[in-house]
């Protein structure tokens, strides 16, 4: 890949170049601002004086869209020659959100947003470098209503869309569906959050498009394509600091393009010690260490575009377990197995050690590894689109103190993916697309010495098509889907293993062999239905509403797990006989949009048959089972659901003050159980679903100086509040749950970037501080909140806190 990257001639036929001027209001320069030629993967940033240049665009009548955070995007008419170049520009008007954005997840082909009747929410990557962050998830969280996390520690966040997660959200890596073992709560997203040029969520059944899994929504991060000039190489250097854990990451970027020719090669390695709050001090085992590749190559020419992709990903990510002395309540470690361990007696954890960059010997390593292509061909008038995809998932915990160099959970899991799909010719207006997607997975256990699912094999397949008719200012679209899905695997025993001193997978007739997971063979099947409608009924006002019909067959654990997820401290028992999950979702939303203001209220209703969660195991006696000391049991149970809530948004650009920017965004969703059986037998404390995000609200207040004359651009100031009110409609049964206090944190944040004298972009520097008042707080979809040995704690305050105040720098350099 490098060699590719450092060729500086390569034998393609000469293709035009366009260029020209991105300005705004009073004409001045808008840096930074994208364009790209409607219909390829051709695009490019500008400069900070407004300045792009398109490199190997076709010969013939083009489409050039011009778009930038804070202006209505633009779309202007080229006719290109073939040999010739041309000057082509733009003049953006100001506007308070960007509902005209272009988008591609969840949706046949390429949609604005507001004319989605599926609610679908970006956020782009120079959003993303507002703000600090561990991981892209996090990120996406900050800036999209409807959108929230289950947390372990800053560097496992788990995306939940409107009160659903897991495997209920289908998360992509460039339209690659990213399959690890994410049915854990200790296990996060595989990718490298430096190279995410954006992130595009469909909130709302997503089940059409990409079968099982999406049920509940998609997330889709998008990297980056190359934008630089022609024949030049380009790239930047990242640097990044945060104080709350000691975080340092550095991400080194390239790419290249001439005559349609692109690549790009990134490398980060990001590397994080405890993190810190007022109430717990250093919180053990909470760092982590990170290292990601990847690297494209593709052609971009006249009859379309092919690009491949190959990623890897290394994570070591230690593993808190919160054990502490019940009266200082500083934090211990285990020292012994789990059959001589006695909490009481742990040794404290020293100074030295929660301060110190090196990873300890109770610690999961995760290394993730993709190789994908994406094709489009013109094809017979329309649009072929093809993927092809395989990845390899290996996870593993060392949770062995006496033997640090033995893995308690092994697991390898290689998928293989395929989607295939093609637009067919517009007919009287009439848009029609069809096509196939799915997978097989082969999921095998390692040098393990704990086992809670079987090794399995899946094979899913489902096909589809979908239906758009524009109709003046109404536009109806819809379509059909069926998914069938095989899982089966054969009698898997168990017994000691006299080489590691502990069980082991073995054969039936192995000295003291149990068969903990019976042989098992079924199919799931479902129908994905999906109907909706948006009216511009002004130039202002647009309405919106959908009604779709979800699909998911239960996950492995659901159906075969029977053991402890070290990680999680909890022993999971699955149901063999769960049917799979069908939601009806209605989504209705009234957005408006004009110069200097923006706002949207989505409201939505969504009923889920068989909805499959998990609860605690209870003896005849009403006690909890304890299957394994110092980890909880819990079972999956499969009822009915009901979820509905709403999201709302208002963003204000004054016109008199056109560099100031207001923006509020609030969600709310309530989760209850609609299992009328289950209410009469369990009482109140069943009434509500696990893991429902409380109220939560977000304003801003940015201000963005105007372009001078000097070599400062884009400065900005910021100060930002983010308020979750107290949750107290929580899964009680059990005491699986409890509340959660309220709280409000404030942020502050300032940015600029210097300039050459040519207007060339020499230096981004971007500060940022969270938690200002370094509030001690426990958000209520943190696991650590949970993490807790006593019944009390002598300062009143149980489980673990999330971080405090935390400041952080961030350095780009482009070149």
């Amino acid at each position: 890949m490098i060699l590719f990257i450092l060729v500086p001639q390569l034998a393609f036929a000469q293709l035009p170049t366009i260029g020209g001027v991105v300005r705004g209001a009073a004409r001045q320069p808008v840096p930074f601002a994208s364009v790209a030629v409607l219909g390829t993967t051709l695009g490019a940033v500008a400069d900070a004086a407004g300045h792009y240049e398109l490199a190997g665009v076709p010969a013939g009548a083009v489409r050039l869209r011009a778009s930038a955070v804070g202006f209505a995007p633009i779309e202007q008419r080229a006719e290109v020659t073939a040999g010739q170049s041309q000057t082509v520009d733009f003049l953006l008007q100001a506007t308070a959100a960007d509902l005209g954005e272009v988008v591609v997840t969840g949706v046949s082909r390429a949609t604005e947003i507001r004319r989605s009747p599926v609610p679908i929410a970006t956020l782009s990557r120079r959003e993303i470098n507002l703000n600090a962050n561990t991981n892209v998830i996090d990120a996406a969280v900050r800036g999209i209503p409807g959108l929230s996390a289950v947390t372990t520690g800053p560097n496992v966040s788990k995306p939940f869309i409107r009160g659903l997660g897991y495997n209920r959200v289908l998360t992509l890596y460039n339209g690659l569906r990213q399959e690890g073992q994410q049915w854990g709560d200790e296990h996060g997203v595989e990718v490298d959050g430096y190279d995410i040029e954006r992130v595009e969520v469909v909130k709302g059944p997503a089940s059409l498009l990409y079968g099982s899994d999406a049920v509940a929504g998609v997330v889709n991060l998008l990297p980056a394509l190359p934008s630089g000039p022609e024949g030049r190489l380009r790239g930047e250097v990242l640097n990044e600091y945060q104080s709350a854990n000691g975080l340092v990451g550095n991400s080194l970027g390239l790419n290249y393009q001439k005559n349609g020719f692109q690549t790009s090669f990134r490398a980060s390695h990001r590397l994080a010690r405890d993190y810190r709050n007022s109430v717990d001090g250093r919180v053990y085992n909470t760092g982590f260490r990170e290292l990601t590749l990847t690297g494209m190559a593709g052609v971009s020419k006249h009859w379309g575009s092919s690009h491949w992709y190959l990623t890897l990903y290394d994570n070591q990510q230690e593993i808190p377990d919160g054990s502490r002395d019940s009266l200082s309540r500083r934090f211990t470690r285990q020292v012994a197995e789990s059959g001589l361990d006695d909490i009481k007696k742990r040794p404290l954890v020293s100074d030295d050690e929660l301060s110190s960059y090196a990873i300890s010997p109770l610690h999961q390593r995760i290394q993730h590894y993709r190789v994908f292509t994406k094709t489009q061909l013109h094809l017979g008038g329309g649009e072929l689109h093809l993927l092809l995809g395989a990845q390899q998932n290996t996870r593993e915990e060392f949770n062995h103190p006496t033997a640090p160099g033995q893995p308690g959970l092994a697991l390898r899991l290689t998928t293989y993916t395929y989607d295939v799909r093609y637009h067919l010719p517009d007919w009287q207006g009439l848009q029609i697309s069809l096509g196939s997607n799915g997978m097989g997975q082969l999921n095998r256990h390692q040098n393990a010495t704990d086992f809670p699912i079987p090794d399995y094999n899946l094979l899913d397949a489902g096909g589809f098509l979908l239906l758009k008719k524009p109709l003046g200012k109404l536009e109806l679209s819809g379509g059909l889907r069926y998914d069938t899905r095989l899982v089966t695997w054969n009698d898997f025993y168990l017994a000691p293993n006299p080489a590691t001193g502990f069980a082991g997978a073995a054969g039936p007739g192995a000295v003291g062999a149990e068969l903990p997971f019976p042989a098992f063979r079924q199919r799931y099947q479902g129908v994905s239905a999906s109907a909706g409608a948006s009216c511009v009924a002004t130039e202002q006002l647009t309405l919106r509403a959908n009604l779709a019909r979800g699909y998911r067959a239960p996950n492995i654990p659901e159906i075969g797990s029977n053991g402890l997820d070290p990680g999680a401290h909890i022993v999971y028992l699955g149901n063999r006989s769960f049917r799979p999950e069908f939601s009806w979702q209605q989504d209705v939303g009234v957005l408006w949009h004009q110069a200097t203001l923006d706002a949207s209220v989505e409201v939505f209703h969504n009923y889920v048959q068989n909805f499959i969660y998990q609860g605690r195991l209870l003896n005849e006696a009403g006690q909890p089972v304890v299957i394994v000391p110092g980890n909880t049991t819990y079972q999956f149970q499969q009822s009915a659901a009901r979820l509905y809530g709403l999201e709302a948004s208002l963003n204000w650009r004054p016109a008199a003050l056109p560099w100031l920017a207001l923006n509020n965004s609030v969600a709310f969703v309530n989760g209850q159980n609609a299992d009328a059986n289950l209410l009469e037998r369990q009482g109140e404390a069943a009434r509500y679903l696990p893991l429902i995000p409380p109220l939560r609200a977000r304003s801003e207040v940015r201000a963005t100086l105007p372009t001078g004359k000097g070599r400062l651009t884009g400065t900005y100031f910021r100060a930002t509040v983010e308020g979750s009110a107290s949750q107290n409609h929580f899964y009680a049964l059990d005491n699986t749950e409890t509340a959660t206090a309220g709280y409000a944190l404030l942020g502050l944040g300032a940015g600029t970037t210097l300039a050459s004298p040519g207007g060339r972009p020499v230096v981004q520097l971007i500060v940022q501080v969270d938690n200002v008042f370094d509030t001690a707080y426990q958000a209520h979809l943190n696991r650590l909140k949970y993490f807790e040995y006593y019944a009390a704690a002598p300062n009143g305050r149980l489980g673990i806190y999330n971080p405090g105040r935390n400041v952080a720098v961030k350095v780009v350099v482009p070149f």
